[in-house]
């Protein structure tokens, strides 16, 4: 694909019409057989470059053969200038990496699956299956389940009884959907993520534990992302919800009854007790803990390997065990590694006081 025809894939290229568009340079107008990092990239080959770069110094070293750069910041006219003058054919944008990412769509576009079920195949008479669905090898299917038009279900998944899913989604090999499982349109579940299992449910007798029956409902929103091997449990009553367009990265676990608003991040190992209420726009980094019945806010984020315990404001930035916000937390642990000198001094302290104290 010619630098020139790529160009026409870009969200912020169509989004200018037929105006000047974004600053570019298309040099000999480079034909582009795929992407990588600045440091990798070669001939024939596209990259980008964004703020927290040395961008120069980068720059001057790619073998790429096109680059995305920024359009704002100090020094953006010298980079276009650079560009140039190294022969780069190069375009300007306000958001190089989602410019990137949209380049790898168009470098590499997803063949789509054709639609009819594989021979090897189980599926209850009772299912019912949109126009246009795809039913891979191995894979099993059980009754009152609804798949919407368009979706792709690969190789080995398992759909229990009782599941719903809308247009467009998409289970990869090995994804298993337990009873009330509820997803909307454009769903991702990738290999061995388990969506509607049993909550960890248990009430203490005298002769043991007895378990909780757990009949609630796990809700994906359109839109939602569930990253390899991990887990969001079906509740005992009522339901646990995740909103739309959220992304969950792989190795997390979502309690039973947990409730998330719209475009969450729960990056890897993510651990989220049962009852947790997330709002909108929440990040959680690798490793974060939030405790049963925890509340966090709007756009808070929590660094990584966070315990999170009661409530987190709207917009905070949390960290450490137990999290605090996260500039007293850079305070503290500031602190920390002078302990040893501050233990040495408190000694010095004691035993001068002890001699005073003896004379």
């Amino acid at each position: 694909m010619r630098f020139s025809e790529l160009l026409s894939h870009l969200g912020e290229v169509r989004a200018s019409g037929d105006g000047a568009g974004p600053a570019r340079h298309l040099a000999q107008d480079p034909e582009l057989g795929g992407a990588a990092a600045l440091d990798q990239a070669g001939p024939g080959q596209l990259s980008f470059l964004e703020a927290g770069h040395a961008l120069a110094a980068a720059l001057a070293a790619t073998g790429a053969s096109a680059v995305l750069i920024p359009a704002r910041g100090d020094g953006a006219a010298e980079l276009q200038q650079q560009a140039t003058q190294r022969g780069l054919a190069w375009i300007a944008l306000a958001d190089p990496r989602l410019g990137f990412a949209e380049a790898l769509e168009a470098l590499h576009p997803r063949q789509p699956k054709p639609a009819g079920i594989h021979p090897s195949a189980v599926v209850d008479p009772g299912a019912q299956l949109g126009v246009g669905v795809h039913v891979g090898a191995q894979t099993v299917i059980g009754g009152q389940v609804r798949i919407g038009d368009g979706s792709t279900i690969h190789p080995g998944v398992v759909i229990y009884d009782d599941v719903e899913l809308g247009e467009g989604c998409e289970l990869h090999a090995g994804a298993v959907l337990h009873p009330g499982s509820r997803l909307g349109r454009g769903c991702v579940v990738h290999s061995n993520a388990v969506i509607g299992s049993e909550g960890f449910g248990f009430v203490p007798t005298a002769s043991g534990w007895r378990k909780m029956p757990q009949t609630g409902l796990v809700v994906l929103e359109d839109g939602v992302e569930v990253g390899c091997g991990s887990t969001i449990d079906r509740p005992s009553v009522g339901e646990t919800r995740i909103g739309a367009g959220t992304k969950i990265d792989n190795l997390v676990h979502v309690g039973h009854g947990v409730s998330t608003g719209r475009g969450c991040a729960l990056a890897a190992q993510v651990g989220i007790a049962g009852g947790a209420r997330l709002g909108n726009g929440v990040i959680l980094a690798g490793q974060v803990g939030v405790a049963n019945r925890a509340t966090i806010g709007d756009r808070a984020i929590a660094s990584s390997k966070s315990g999170i315990h009661g409530e987190v404001a709207a917009d905070e930035v949390v960290s450490g065990y137990p999290a605090i916000p996260n500039r007293l937390w850079l305070r503290c642990s500031a602190a920390f590694n002078k302990l040893p000198d501050l233990a040495k001094g408190l000694r010095r302290l004691e035993k001068a006081a002890e001699a005073r104290s003896e004379d």
